[in-house]
């Protein structure tokens, strides 16, 4: 019986997850593909690994170069641009 009572205690909170969902992108902020195109233009990539809304205010993008080289860049949702 405990076991049942975890298993759905894990599926409560599987639900209850978009409830406590991030903070979107502001209103007028560029669309995450215009984002990523422009890293793409930008530098030599290979892959994009990960992108991440933070709720700090920007989109937080991993990717790799083609000389296998990691790199983690901060944008500006309104800009496009790489936050310092």
């Amino acid at each position: 019986m405990k076991y049942l009572d975890i298993r759905l205690g894990a599926v409560a909170v599987l639900f209850a997850t978009p409830l406590m969902a991030d903070t979107p992108p502001p209103a007028g902020a560029l669309p995450l593909s215009d984002v990523i195109s422009g890293i793409e233009a930008s530098a030599d990539v290979q892959w994009i690994d990960e992108v991440e809304w933070d709720d700090d205010g920007y989109w937080e993008v991993e990717y790799y170069l083609t000389d296998g080289s990691k790199v983690s860049v901060k944008i500006d949702p309104m800009t496009g641009e790489p936050r310092s």
